[in-house]
């Protein structure tokens, strides 16, 4: 047998010491098995308040990935040159169960990894969101528009920690030099979402699967852009590899769709005989949301993968065997 040629090392990524915080969140996960693809030495951190250790136990084994039970409004000292700060609560059931914590985790987190990027000269990529746009009055929201957020809202501990979270990281950036990313991520699903999480997807492929009613809040005609995990995942890592960018940069599926729509084609493709029921929408639920991927198209040639029905059939899948 005539081994095969390697290949070019010049091709290749470089392998990084990448820390991961909340690695064992739904994102997270999927993040780190992607950087451990690559070839990066991974350390995940994770306090499990809503990450979950059976997302990643598939990797425990990989001699390459380190797990670290912290919780990251603590200090931390390790030796990286790579961090993606994904820690925080995301969903609605979860950040409004313990609003301070959530804003400590975005506020006192993010201050910390900053302090850990600053000493170490990692590059840092701050996981931010299209919460920070609040109901937006601009559609589709561009990275310049500055959002119409209520700061007292029941909603207002995640949107508005996010947005302190991004002035942290620009501040240490412009202080300090800290070589950061800031991305804006919108409405994400997949595998390893938490049944109980309370959003959107989640939420209509579980009771569908159970035969039960499909709760809609609002009358339904409220929008949202949904993107598949991976084509997320691998939004993520070409930014992380984008020299001279700093962001923010929207990341998602700029495919609108009604809650409707979703409801319906959730029926559809799980063969439910589920009705479709309407409750008041909650405090500051935007009713539109989607995307401008113009610079992201721009910067790092983003294009989407998976569309909506062929995300929704594997997403389906993996909660048919949970």
């Amino acid at each position: 047998m005539v081994a095969s040629a390697p290949a070019d090392a010049s091709l290749l990524p470089m392998s990084h010491i990448s820390l991961v915080t909340g690695g064992a969140g739904f994102i997270g996960s999927h993040l780190c098995e992607k950087l451990l693809d690559q070839g990066d030495h991974v350390i995940c951190v994770d306090n499990f308040f809503t990450g979950r250790r059976k997302n990643i136990q598939h990797l425990l084994e990989n001699r390459s990935f380190e797990l670290i039970r912290h919780d990251i409004t603590d200090p931390i000292k390790l030796e990286v040159d790579r961090i993606y700060n994904m820690a925080c609560p995301a969903s609605p059931v979860h950040y409004q169960f313990n609003p301070i914590k959530t804003m400590k985790t975005s506020v006192l987190g993010t201050m910390n990894l900053l302090g850990l990027a600053k000493r170490t000269g990692a590059r840092l990529l701050q996981a931010s969101t299209s919460e920070v746009y609040g109901d937006p009055e601009v559609h589709p929201q561009p990275e310049s528009y500055r959002g119409n957020v209520n700061p007292i809202g029941i909603r207002a501990c995640y949107d508005e920690g996010k947005r302190a979270a991004e002035t942290l990281c620009f501040d240490y950036h412009r202080m300090h030099d800290v070589d950061i990313r800031v991305i804006r991520i919108f409405n994400t699903y997949g595998p390893r979402m938490d049944p109980a999480d309370g959003r959107v997807v989640s939420n209509f492929i579980v009771q569908a699967l159970k035969g039960e009613d499909i709760t809609i809040y609002g009358d339904g005609t409220q929008t949202r852009s949904f993107c598949y995990v991976d084509d997320l995942v691998n939004g993520i890592l070409s930014f992380m590899r984008a020299e001279d960018e700093t962001g923010p940069l929207n990341l998602g599926n700029d495919g609108e769709f009604t809650v409707q729509q979703l409801a319906e084609e959730v029926v559809r493709l799980t063969g439910s005989e589920s009705r479709i029921v309407y409750q008041p929408l909650p405090q500051d639920d935007p009713t539109r949301r989607k995307p401008d991927l113009s610079l992201a198209r721009k910067v790092i040639n983003y294009e989407i993968s998976v569309p909506l029905k062929e995300g929704l059939k594997k997403t389906i899948e993996y909660f048919r065997h949970l």
